[in-house]
């Protein structure tokens, strides 16, 4: 599964760990997350995430 990097922060959403802070168990592919999640860290919406090149 692709990760993606905040362009406001850049935190890194690594679906292989998910965001269980918020809710969002590991496995959850970033296309899955609901519309109204947002970064943990700078509170970004989900449109200032983009893919990250590995």
């Amino acid at each position: 599964m692709k990760k993606y990097r905040c362009t406001i922060c850049s935190h890194v959403y690594d679906p292989a760990v998910g965001d269980p802070h918020n809710g969002i168990p590991a496995g959850t592919p970033f296309e899955k997350l609901p519309d109204a999640w947002r970064c943990p860290i700078c509170g970004a919406a989900k449109e200032s995430f983009e893919e990250v090149d590995e």
